[in-house]
């Protein structure tokens, strides 16, 4: 199968790694010098050093090149982008702008995982605003840190996409070898999971810097996938869909794991750092940040009690220290489990 990675950041490199042993993979990035010198010296320095790019893997800066590769072997070629979710509108744009008449767009899968900051939509109602409801396009999430999945360890993923076709296509390219790959079509519940958990992680990493021990992390995490399944139904997901792997298991993993961008955030707030130095020194993306003020208003909007998640943007945005975001919840009123 011809299958093209629209981003070569950590995660997208890492996919590239794993599955270009048994497809032909092209990895894309928009900064030629960086493709180039990763093509020359078998590794992303930038974002993945220490992991050899295999030698069949294809390396391109060549955005029209990378997008016809994965429509060569079309319908079952794979375009997967592996960008931010900040990046996911214009690289549709482009997708869009080399549409031929008569050509459909290769199946479109994307890896991010958050809420457009200016205009609060999921990832599938961006692509489905650009490319129109035509385009067989879905999400891959659930709990995977790259440097794990370029290593060959163990890993479970799930796609979802309205379209069955699209769902067994990604399960044959991608399940295999260390990767197991489940499939839902309950596309805005796996977009909710990815997105939320983020937030909560830096509450955890906030929680875990101030040293208030591992009870009260059970029960950050355990009432954050509270907060994560009442949006989500909201936005019309499916329950079940948040005890799964894109769910729970992603929470779980982005809560807890060293590697955790978004912990890390947390734990830098707790340290005093401010929010500009503690992104300057991840030189990742830490998309709870992008996110926590979209999903605090969609929680407004829809009015759902969201109190992690209003604690969280506080710090972030409106000067709260990390322990008065811990006493700000602590000082909430006692009430019903489930409620």
């Amino acid at each position: 199968m011809n299958i093209t990675i629209l981003g070569a950041g950590a995660w997208g490199t890492a996919l590239a790694i794993a599955l270009a042993d048994r497809h032909r993979v092209l990895l894309w990035g928009r900064d030629e010098a960086a493709m180039q010198e990763a093509a020359a010296a078998r590794e992303n320095s930038a974002y993945l050093p220490g992991f050899g790019l295999p030698p069949a893997l294809d390396i391109s800066a060549d955005f029209a090149r990378a997008v016809a590769h994965a429509g060569t072997g079309a319908p079952d070629g794979l375009l997967i982008v592996a960008s931010s979710v900040a990046g996911l509108r214009p690289l549709a744009q482009r997708i869009l702008q080399l549409r031929q008449p008569g050509h459909g767009i290769p199946n479109l899968v994307w890896l991010c995982k958050g809420f457009e900051e200016s205009t609060r939509l999921l990832p599938h109602q961006v692509v489905h605003e650009v490319l129109g409801g035509d385009v067989p396009y879905g999400a891959l999430s659930g709990p995977s840190f790259a440097q794990e999945v370029a290593r060959g360890m163990p890993c479970a993923l799930t796609i979802a996409s309205h379209s069955a076709a699209l769902r067994d296509t990604v399960v044959n390219a991608v399940h295999g070898r260390s990767i197991r790959v489940y499939s839902t079509d309950d596309l805005a519940g796996v977009e909710v999971g990815g997105a939320v958990k983020n937030i909560l992680a830096i509450a955890t990493g906030v929680i875990d810097g101030l040293g208030l021990g591992l009870n009260a992390r059970a029960a950050l995490i355990t009432r954050g996938l509270a907060e994560i399944s009442r949006l989500g139904i909201a936005l019309g997901g499916r329950p079940e869909t948040f005890m799964g792997l894109a769910g729970v298991g992603d929470l779980i993993l982005t809560c807890t794991g060293d590697l955790s961008r978004n912990r890390k955030v947390g734990l830098g707030l707790a340290e005093g750092k401010s929010l500009q130095t503690i992104v300057a020194e991840l030189g990742h993306v830490a998309e709870g940040v992008r996110c926590a003020q979209a999903v605090r208003q969609l929680a407004a909007e829809h009015g759902i009690d969201m109190p992690i998640t209003q604690a969280v943007a506080a710090v972030l945005f409106e000067g709260d220290s990390p322990k008065e975001m811990v006493h700000r919840l602590l000082a909430r009123d006692p009430r019903d489990e489930a409620a």
